[in-house]
């Protein structure tokens, strides 16, 4: 990763240091077998990017609703909050993937908002690390199923999207030094959250990003 992606001009860095995102950090644990060898694991990668001549490495961890979870990897005996695990492990920064994973999305999406907004504010007073707001465009996983699930998210037009974004990017602004705003997502069409064209509402979604961080002048 280092030597295929870092060096490429397109790719996000924070202060020089390339952005990293992690998605699942309790897979990550289980997988390293630990806390304490994930954390030595991390700040090898840190290391190894440093010895390539970046400045660092920017750890980004995806959170979810707080939670207890088992974070030993081996056994239940060392257990921790996601906010707990995110100060363990060294993150440098936190975001989100989905509002799925942390507000009620059965509903209209201009209700989902606030709820969104309140989250963001919890996690900008109790975490010690930036939080970058993040903005999704939908949900319904209806396309992977034979069969009617729940939740699905209602109204994610891209006009409300817009005002999603504006919310984000004034929180950006007021709170955060690095003007970043994480969207779900490019194509995940078997969630229904998608910034691709497709046949209802065209380039609606993209052309919602551009109107709210695009400098046209």
């Amino acid at each position: 990763m280092i030597d295929l992606y870092f060096g490429r001009p397109n790719y996000y860095k924070i202060d020089g240091c390339p952005v990293f995102m992690i998605y699942e950090m309790s897979n990550l644990v289980r997988g390293l077998g630990g806390i304490d060898k994930t954390r030595e694991a991390l700040d090898h990668f840190r290391a190894l990017t440093m010895q390539a001549g970046f400045p660092g490495l920017h750890l980004q961890a995806t959170i979810y609703a707080e939670h207890a979870v088992n974070v030993s990897g081996v056994d239940s005996a060392r257990e921790g909050s996601t906010k707990d695990l995110v100060e363990m492990l060294g993150f440098d920064s936190v975001t989100h993937y989905q509002f799925c994973h942390f507000v009620d999305c059965n509903r209209d999406y201009l209700d989902i908002l606030p709820d969104v907004q309140n989250e963001w504010d919890r996690i900008r007073q109790e975490y010690k690390v930036p939080y970058y707001p993040h903005m999704s465009i939908g949900w319904d996983n209806n396309p992977r199923h034979r069969f009617l699930t729940w939740p699905i998210m209602r109204n994610n037009t891209p006009e409300n999207f817009k005002k999603g974004l504006l919310m984000a990017k004034d929180f950006a602004d007021r709170y955060n030094d690095v003007p970043l705003v994480t969207i779900n997502s490019w194509n995940e069409w078997t969630e229904m959250s998608y910034l691709e064209p497709d046949d209802v509402y065209g380039y609606g979604y993209l052309e919602a990003v551009r109107d709210v961080f695009c400098d046209l002048k």
